[in-house]
């Protein structure tokens, strides 16, 4: 059967990474999957490429493939799994791989009694620049946050962070205050120099967002997602599922809430028109977290939804369909952080 590869972006002609020509080749990714599987409980006797398509694409540093297989076990039927493969110009991410089989061995597994799960990696092939893990079907965190049951989901949410953090699987790299603060001084001193009509008003806000970082304690560092938001959480039924670890590192755990609590404000102005429509889902995500890790965190928490929002300044001046939003954003930034008029 022929296999056609929905390639949008033409990601065959990327000379940074070679690899993804063969990566798009259903006969070499059958084979190194197969490979790859052998000797595992359950493994296969066959692996077929039935579909692949290209999902994202970042020219010349990553790329997400999705591939729709049928796997052929003896004396069972036929099995239709689809894998998610992410691949990189500086090689197979290894680390990642290695953290999901780590926190799926620590509880985050698919029959984990709280329900609160990670996608289930399934192989590593360096030759392809790509590591695999099984799909999972559901829907974002982000549409159930403003349905009937976001309060709810809010709370889960705060409980699957915690989960994360009381794991504590080693991180290999760390990230602190200063890195945050520092990540945000060149986000917007970019959009300064693009928008130099805003140029005093940013810096009025970088100056707000040096003196509330450097008033706010640190936090007993552990590992964290650091790009923890509803559009990385995935319901499926009952179970919720935490995606995208490539940031995964030490830092402080109040980041990830208080990046969250950031998302939903930017969805509230991006989506409602006001910053507080989903003012009960913001409470009961920081309420539940606090419960859980102790009031001391909450300080932190909120200084880090200020950041993230001040961010999302820069973030929506990216995008061409939330570039009507960067002003408000801003004006929003001057009025919570204090940081002088609007104007």
């Amino acid at each position: 059967m022929s296999v056609v590869a929905l390639d949008p972006f033409g990601v065959r002609a990327d000379s940074r990474m070679p690899f993804l020509v063969r990566a798009l080749d259903p006969e070499e990714v059958e084979r190194h999957l197969l490979a790859r599987l052998a000797g595992r409980r359950g493994a296969p006797e066959r692996v077929t490429v039935r579909a692949i398509s290209i999902v994202r694409y970042k020219p010349g540093r990553r790329c997400l493939i999705e591939y729709e297989l049928e796997l052929t076990r003896l004396d069972a039927p036929p099995e239709a799994v689809t894998l998610v493969a992410k691949a990189r110009a500086r090689g197979a991410d290894t680390t990642t791989f290695g953290l999901l089989q780590g926190l799926r061995g620590r509880g985050f597994d698919d029959a984990s009694p709280d329900g609160i799960s990670v996608p289930e990696p399934v192989a590593v092939i360096p030759e392809l620049g790509l590591w695999l893990q099984r799909k999972v079907r559901g829907s974002a965190a982000t549409a159930g946050l403003v349905g009937p049951n976001g309060v709810a989901l809010a709370r889960r949410l705060a409980e699957a962070a915690h989960k994360l953090h009381r794991t504590n699987v080693p991180a290999p790299r760390r990230h602190r205050m200063a890195d945050e603060l520092r990540i945000l001084r060149e986000c917007l001193g970019s959009l300064a120099q693009r928008r130099p009509e805003w140029a005093s008003r940013l810096e009025r806000l970088l100056g707000a967002c040096d003196r509330l970082g450097a008033a706010t304690p640190a936090g007993q560092p552990c590992g964290i997602h650091r790009d923890f938001y509803p559009d990385h959480a995935l319901l499926d039924g009952e179970r919720l599922y935490l995606l995208d670890f490539d940031l995964y590192c030490e830092g402080d755990p109040a980041l990830d809430i208080g990046n969250c609590l950031g998302h939903i404000t930017e969805q509230s102005v991006r989506t409602r028109g006001d910053p507080r429509a989903l003012a009960d889902r913001e409470a009961a995500l920081e309420d539940r977290f606090v419960e859980l890790a102790g009031e001391a965190v909450r300080a932190a928490v909120r200084t880090y939804a200020l950041l993230t929002l001040a961010r999302h300044v820069y973030l929506s001046a990216q995008f061409p369909e939330r570039q009507p939003f960067t002003a408000t954003l801003l004006e929003l930034c001057a009025e919570r952080f204090g940081a002088g008029a609007a104007s």
